[in-house]
C-alpha cells in the first residue's frame, strides 16, 4: 500500500503527459489553415527565389568564436548557483570557484594567443 502511494503522482503525471502529447500535435492541425500551393512548396515563403545552393561551407573561425562564447556562457551558468549560496559553502568553495575561473581564463588566454579570436 505504501509503495503505491509513493508512485501515485508519477502515474498521474505519466497519464497527463501521455494524453497531452498527442493533443499537442492534433489540435494545431485542426486550427491551422491548410493551404497547399506552389508557394508553400518552395524553400522560402517570402516570395524571393533562392539563389545558389543551400549547403555552403563556413570558415572554421565562426565555429571557434561560437566555441569560446559557449565556454564563457557555461562558466556564467555554472557560477550562478554557487553565487546564490555563497555564504553557506565557506572558504573552501570559494577557493574551488577561483580555481575554476583561473582554468577558464587560462583557456581564453591560450585561444587568444593561438589567434582563435582574430576576425581577419
Amino acid at each position: 500500500m505504501l509503495q503505491t502511494q509513493e508512485y501515485e503522482y508519477f502515474w498521474i503525471f505519466l497519464l497527463l503527459v501521455g494524453f497531452s502529447l498527442p493533443m499537442i500535435y492534433w489540435i494545431p492541425g485542426l486550427i491551422a489553415p491548410a493551404s497547399k500551393g506552389p508557394e508553400k512548396l518552395t524553400s522560402y515563403e517570402s516570395g524571393i527565389e533562392p539563389i545558389g545552393r543551400a549547403c555552403i561551407q563556413f570558415q572554421i573561425r565562426y565555429y571557434m568564436f561560437a566555441l569560446v562564447f559557449v565556454i564563457c556562457d557555461v562558466e556564467t551558468v555554472s557560477l550562478y548557483p554557487w553565487a546564490m549560496s555563497f555564504y553557506d559553502f565557506g572558504i573552501l568553495s570559494f577557493i574551488e570557484a577561483l580555481i575554476f575561473i583561473l582554468i577558464l581564463i587560462l583557456g581564453l588566454v591560450y585561444a587568444w594567443r593561438k589567434g582563435a579570436l582574430e576576425w581577419s
